[in-house]
């Protein structure tokens, strides 16, 4: 919670309080205002901004009210006594326009909040109407035709208010298979002898395709199967590792399993 402005400590050489306090006495007279230094004032201010690290807008905002009034009402005060024939106010009356523009700027910051609860309440319900079209700028409203009937714009309407149907997707295929079975399909293959990678995906969707390719890389990585291509873009014969390839990682096996 940001630290109002009326309530900022001071440590005068007249006073030493919350600001808020040093106000009332001013206002009552019991302290005389020529006797306040209002720059220790500010400077008071400037090193509770600093040790806060941060500015809080609306309490700077009071802050220079006060110090604007304050500094308007000291200045008429210290005014030669021959000009104060030209003067519209005199120290009491000054004091008592002081009190006035405190409570105004009070009303005030109640009536902002107001509004801000009020314009956050209705932040749902606000729109934007449209202006009149060019045609009808210039003429009566005698002259003005509809452009749809009450029945239909009310129907149009409605039907913003009924909730879309549910999309159905019970017709979309959905594949699904694992690295598991098409391992269990390379392996059937091999057990024949090499054979042509188009042959294990023949008909395959595209995910089918992905995982079948990612089991063949699988087995290359297990010492199972191995592959060549003559050219790019050519068919990729897969075949049986040679049994010394399939021997190293069998004993590697064993010894994790041992």
């Amino acid at each position: 919670m940001p630290v109002r402005a009326a309530d900022l400590d001071l440590d005068l050489e007249v006073f030493t309080g919350p600001f808020d306090l040093l106000l009332t006495l001013v206002l009552r007279d019991e302290i005389d205002l020529l006797e306040v230094d209002l720059a220790e004032i500010v400077l008071s201010y400037m090193d509770h901004l600093e040790l806060r690290g941060e500015i809080d807008l609306e309490v700077a905002t009071e802050f220079l009210v006060l110090i604007a009034a304050l500094l308007e009402l000291k200045s008429r005060m210290l005014l030669p006594g021959e000009q104060e024939e030209e003067l519209e106010l005199d120290a009491g009356e000054a004091a008592e326009e002081l009190f006035e523009r405190l409570m105004a700027q009070h009303r005030n910051r109640g009536a902002a909040e107001w509004l801000r609860e009020r314009l956050a309440e209705q932040s749902g319900h606000r729109f934007r109407s449209a202006p009149l079209p060019k045609g009808l700028r210039r003429a009566s409203l005698e002259h003005a035709k509809k452009s749809y009937e009450v029945a239909r714009l009310g129907e149009a309407m409605g039907t913003l208010l009924t909730p879309p149907p549910k999309i159905q997707v019970g017709h979309l295929h959905r594949p699904q298979v694992t690295v598991g079975e098409r391992l269990s399909t390379l392996r059937a293959l091999l057990t024949k002898g090499s054979f042509d990678f188009e042959r294990a995906v023949a008909g395959a969707d595209r995910v089918t395709v992905a995982v079948t390719l990612w089991a063949l890389l699988e087995m290359y990585r297990r010492g199972e199967a191995t592959w060549n291509q003559s050219e790019p873009f050519g068919p990729i014969l897969v075949a049986a590792a040679p049994a010394q390839a399939v021997r190293p990682l069998l004993s590697v096996v064993s010894d994790q399993a041992a």
